[in-house]
């Protein structure tokens, strides 16, 4: 990124309003664009990768963190887009979710493995996550809460801004909204649509990601918060069923299940306790 001059505005901008723009997803009347440069977005990311570290607790064991890096980055490479510096990370949450900052990092919860009826169930949830970063949705997100929600001031400088502490400060706040950080419906559904796309390109079964949402549908009903922060930052499978059975009808069927995938699941419920972040977070 070239050096840009530091505007006195991004200065004195505190994190509540970055918070506020990246909570503005869901605003109409502004077309998909992105004022966020990839290289904007990338450090954006590592900033907020280095918070939520700090925030969330992390899987530490090398078997289970390698088997999901390795199955990020085999649906990663036939995702489209700019080439993002992906990685993979495991927190040792008991809610089945998954989040993804912007530029590439990509969260998986503990609870997200366990419950997993197969391979592809819990690469659905990871391709879907890929699918957001590949189609700059964050970026899009944010461009749109700081055009409409914040002021033309403030995103003139932003974009005027490269600076360590700017990006520091939105790096905080992604990290700060990043399990609650919710798409619009139109990012959801291309994120449904690109996610089935990588895994069908990556060898998986397409039809885990309807699988998934059954899953989720069933585990609202027998333990609704175990649930919660996915249903905070999705729309619900009931929207989505349809269309993902329909999507998947008409792609040919791949891996469902493997022998690594089972291992690691075993020496996943195995690691002890695991912490419950909630949506109060």
């Amino acid at each position: 990124m070239g050096h840009a001059h530091c505007s006195p505005v991004l200065r004195r901008l505190p994190a509540s309003l970055v918070a506020l723009a990246l909570c503005a997803g869901g605003v109409t009347g502004v077309g998909a664009f992105s004022l966020i440069s990839v290289d904007q977005e990338v450090q954006i990311g590592r900033q907020a990768q280095a918070e939520v570290r700090r925030q969330i607790p992390e899987v530490r064991d090398r078997t289970v963190t390698a088997y999901v890096e390795g199955l990020g980055r085999t649906i990663a490479a036939h995702a489209d887009g700019p080439r993002y510096p992906y990685s993979f990370s495991v927190a040792n949450a008991r809610e089945i979710n998954a989040f993804a900052l912007p530029g590439g990092p990509v969260w998986v919860h503990r609870g997200a493995i366990l419950a997993a009826q197969n391979e592809s169930q819990l690469a659905a949830i990871m391709a879907h996550e890929i699918a957001h970063i590949a189609n700059r949705h964050a970026a899009d997100r944010l461009s749109k809460g700081l055009a409409t929600g914040v002021g033309l001031t403030l995103l003139d400088a932003l974009l005027g801004n490269s600076r360590r502490a700017q990006i520091a400060e939105i790096g905080a706040a992604v990290a700060a909204n990043a399990t609650m950080a919710k798409f619009s419906r139109d990012d959801e559904r291309e994120a449904d649509e690109k996610g089935m796309l990588y895994l069908r390109r990556a060898g998986f079964d397409p039809r885990g990601m309807p699988e998934l949402m059954r899953l989720l549908q069933a585990q609202q009903r027998r333990d609704p918060g175990s649930v919660e922060l996915f249903f905070a930052s999705h729309p619900s499978p009931a929207d989505r069923l349809a269309r993902l059975d329909s999507s998947a009808r008409q792609m040919s069927s791949g891996r469902r299940d493997s022998r690594a995938f089972r291992s690691v699941q075993a020496r996943a419920a195995d690691l002890g306790p695991m912490a419950s972040l909630g949506r109060s977070r």
